[in-house]
């Protein structure tokens, strides 16, 4: 089934499991806000046509937290698939608190040992884009993706899907 203007669809691509675990900060930036970065420790992913891992310490998540409490991601990363093939993953996103204190729960959660935060308390969705050797892989590079992400204890979950 394809995509048509009235009637979008979205074919399940991979989910990617992602742990970090060391967090650094830039407080207060010129542009409002503060800088994040959390580094990839590890992580792994998995759907119909690639699995593998992610490769540790390849990269990380880089968020500019603005004023309004919106963190907008720049993740980059490096997978890797079980035939060995490297790919380079950039996803850049959103995640926004749907509540008022919504994101200071969050943090509490992921930084400080807090209670878990319900996944409609949140909006985390991201964009990746991939680069790949030529050959079976470079599907990835000539589709448009979206992942839905849930924040968990120690790193996210997105589920990415190609929209056909």
């Amino acid at each position: 089934m394809y995509s048509t203007l009235d009637q979008p669809h979205l074919e399940f691509a991979f989910e990617c499991r992602l742990m970090f675990t060391r967090v650094f900060a830039v407080p207060n930036v010129h542009n409002g806000g503060f800088r994040s970065a959390v580094l990839v420790d590890e992580g792994h992913f998995e759907g119909p046509r690639l699995r593998g891992r992610a490769v540790p310490n390849s990269g990380g998540d880089y968020a500019h937290f603005r004023d309004d409490d919106t963190a907008v991601f720049d993740a980059r990363y490096l997978l890797e698939v079980d035939d060995g093939t490297i790919i380079y993953m950039q996803n850049r996103g959103f995640l926004w608190g749907r509540t008022p204190d919504a994101m200071a729960r969050l943090r509490a959660w992921a930084f400080e040992g807090g209670p878990p935060v319900a996944h409609e308390d949140y909006y985390l969705r991201g964009q990746p884009t991939f680069e790949t050797p030529k050959g079976k892989h470079d599907w990835l590079t000539r589709h448009v993706f979206i992942g839905i992400g849930e924040r968990q204890p120690d790193g996210n979950l997105l589920r990415y899907y190609a929209v056909t």
